[in-house]
């Protein structure tokens, strides 16, 4: 490190980069706990609903993402853990102190970001560049370590001990105990298994090597299932799997009719405005629940709802369209038979 000239420093050359991305990660830790209180579960922007958003298009760990929806304690442990996470990997990165360790941190954060969010982002692929932008500069930042302006190298110079572990090299900084004649070779690898990476979301999420565009940030899209009729009681589960994260969908509509388009039942928007909780059965941390204005479904909530009418226990055995209106005018429909 003393023989290295300060223009061939590459931790030193990386050091915007560092502090950037230390910043990116730490602001995440300042954000949820000194600006604002979004670890609460109770308060609004707890950012276990926006996890919960995640869930309807993640790529690989979408069963972990549903099991912490599903079970709100195991999920606010893993919020706070996480959020603890961000913050000292950000923290580290800054101040350029145990940085390849950190940076492998960095990489792990961005790979749960890109994999999880990578398909939201309604105008320029937000969670998709976040995520493979964060991952390449994990890579780059093992590789370079920190150079002049680091608590790393301030070790070193000062010949602490903890500097002449082996280990360090590979958990600080300092030279990578790497061949010559191998690292350009792990260079190469690791760059382009990050590039095959980047290519292979780029088209899963968005279609961006081949075939149609497609952005599912868009618009709202409502899933509907296990619609029956019991009694005089309708039952259907509805699961919002696209649309804008940071908004609902936002339902003025929800009809039922037989096979000549005959309405048998119809809820209103101030119907579904004035729907008794008790007549939703939310699954996820992300709640279906009435508006002011209309019935709100969130990014990734899913719900089982419980629409009761004396007119459904007299109808004749038969086909029946459920039709789910949006505020937009789109709508989603779903045969029941009875």
């Amino acid at each position: 490190m003393k023989n290295m000239s300060i223009k061939n420093d590459a931790g030193l050359l990386a050091l915007a980069l560092r502090l950037v991305v230390g910043w990116t990660y730490f602001s995440a830790f300042w954000r949820r706990t000194a600006l604002a209180n979004k670890l609460d579960p109770e308060v609004t922007g707890y950012i276990g609903e926006k996890f919960n958003a995640f869930l309807p298009n993640a790529l690989g760990i979408k069963p972990i993402i549903q099991y912490l929806v599903e079970h709100p304690d195991a999920l606010w442990i893993n919020m706070v853990i996480f959020t603890i996470i961000e913050g000292i990997v950000g923290l580290f990165i800054m101040f350029g102190l145990f940085t390849r360790i950190m940076s492998i941190g960095v990489f792990g954060l961005a790979m749960g970001i890109l994999l999880g969010s990578g398909w939201i982002g309604t105008t320029c692929l937000d969670e998709w560049q976040i995520g493979v932008l964060g991952i390449a500069t994990g890579f780059v930042l093992f590789l370079t370590g920190s150079g002049k302006y680091s608590v790393d190298n301030y070790l070193m110079k000062n010949n602490f001990a903890i500097t002449k572990e082996k280990w360090f090299a590979c958990l600080g900084s300092g030279i990578l105990p790497i061949k010559e004649s191998i690292f350009p070779k792990v260079v190469l690898i690791g760059s382009l298994f990050i590039l095959g990476i980047t290519l292979m979301t780029n088209q899963v999420f968005h279609g961006g090597l081949w075939g149609t565009l497609h952005n599912k940030s868009v618009k709202p899209k409502l899933e509907i299932t296990n619609g029956e009729i019991q009694n005089n009681t309708l039952n259907f589960n509805v699961f919002r799997t696209e649309g804008v994260d940071v908004y609902g969908s936002w339902v003025i509509s929800i009809e039922l009719s037989d096979t000549k388009n005959n309405t048998i039942i119809e809820y209103t928007q101030d119907d579904l405005a004035n729907l008794n909780k008790e007549n939703i059965s939310n699954y996820y941390v992300a709640k279906i629940k009435p508006g002011k204005y209309s019935l709100i479904v969130p990014l990734g909530a899913k719900a089982k709802l419980n629409l009761d009418n004396e007119v459904l226990s007299t109808l004749p055995k038969g086909v029946y369209t459920l039709k789910i209106t949006d505020i937009s005018g789109a709508y989603w429909e779903h045969k029941i038979e009875k």
